[in-house]
């Protein structure tokens, strides 16, 4: 068995996982997608089961219930509204947008989402990259990317994988600088839409914001998200993208998910206590170094292989984690683990600490015998 065969380019692939070890897929404790581990809200199933009757008609193609739910949860318009087969459809209408608005290349923080580079190559732009600093206060966003003004910028905040928060008052004078700038928001949910940048959209039609409804709501199987940008703008997209992308079901789901308070407190106040219990467990495992996170999953670096760490961890504990490997910058010396139950955290902590000192004790006996 190569690396090759073990690196995956997104979390989440737990038919892979299962077939690989030889289990079923719910038997994989899955660290390697950053999805809401409080699971689908009951208001979300109910919903869901009511529409089932709702399948046998096409769906409305102008999504009128649940652009006005997605308008009402930001109190911004519906026409500044587009839903979307996952975010992963718009930002494939951005990307187009991006290529449309420069001269081939596109400003791009790296390390960055793989889909990113897929949806730039399609419309046949580059990215750019504009560096990053791992440190805890990263400096000046002005600063970094003096050198790509006048160009097109894509970011996504909080930033995947190393979690990084840019404040609002970091992000609003690019809006001056940039001919577009496409911030993809798949994480801020969990953070109750601290440093969103929604509300600006209305006052600068260069502005494209892109957000999911599947991590939060525990969703990734119904693929559901939606685009905030000009009115116009989205009028073009619509032109471009097939009719029906999203299905009655996962407007269903997302119109009782936005509708539900309860869920989303309990959301917001179960994050933070388990994201410093992973995070002071991580750092207490010698070869581990988690860096700060702001978001619902840590990006670590390690002092022994992720790849084998992965695949020890799924071959002795069927725990998936996340390597880097689809993240060049990173490599084989990071991976990702999103936050989870402390049940379940604490489950993983145990295994890792023993994968690390096995694999520590392997290398060193390899070392002494070559």
């Amino acid at each position: 068995m190569t690396n090759s065969d073990l690196s995956l380019a997104h979390g989440g692939n737990l038919d892979w996982a299962a077939r690989l070890v030889g289990c079923t897929p719910p038997e994989i404790l899955d660290f390697s997608a950053s999805i809401n581990p409080l699971g689908m809200p009951a208001s979300v199933r109910a919903a869901i089961w009511a529409a089932l009757p709702q399948v046998y008609a096409y769906p409305d193609r102008d999504y009128q219930d649940l652009r006005q739910a997605i308008a009402d949860y930001h109190q911004i318009d519906p026409t500044w509204v587009m839903p979307g087969n996952g975010a992963a459809e718009l930002l494939t209408w951005a990307a187009r947008n991006l290529a449309d608005a420069n001269t081939g290349l596109v400003g791009l923080v790296r390390p960055a989402f793989g889909d990113y580079d897929r949806a730039l190559l399609a419309q046949g732009v580059t990215g750019l990259p504009l560096g990053f600093d791992f440190t805890p206060v990263a400096p000046g966003i002005l600063a970094l990317w003096q050198g790509a003004w006048g160009r097109s910028l894509l970011l996504n905040n909080p930033h995947n994988p190393t979690g990084k928060l840019w404040q609002r008052s970091e992000l609003l004078p690019l809006l001056d600088r940039f001919k577009l700038v496409v911030i993809d928001e798949a994480f801020m949910d969990f953070l109750a839409d601290r440093e969103s940048l929604i509300q600006a959209v209305e006052s600068y039609p260069n502005l494209v914001i892109l957000r999911s409804l599947t991590k939060f709501y525990g969703l990734p199987g119904l693929r559901i998200g939606y685009a905030i940008a000009a009115p116009a703008r989205l009028q073009r997209w619509q032109k471009w993208r097939d009719p029906w992308s999203v299905n009655v079901l996962a407007q269903a789901a997302a119109i009782a998910g936005l509708a539900d308070l309860e869920f989303q407190q309990r959301t917001w106040a179960w994050l933070p206590t388990a994201r410093e219990h992973l995070f002071n467990g991580l750092t207490q495992i010698p070869g581990l170094e988690p860096q700060p996170s702001a978001a619902n999953f840590i990006l670590v670096k390690t002092r022994v292989s992720s790849l084998a760490l992965r695949q020890y961890l799924l071959f002795n504990h069927r725990i998936l984690i996340r390597d880097c490997q689809s993240f060049p910058e990173l490599g084989d010396r990071y991976f990702r683990v999103c936050v989870h139950t402390i049940a379940n955290q604490t489950q993983l902590l145990a295994a890792l600490a023993q994968a690390v000192t096995e694999l520590d004790f392997n290398s060193e006996r390899s070392q002494f015998f070559s």
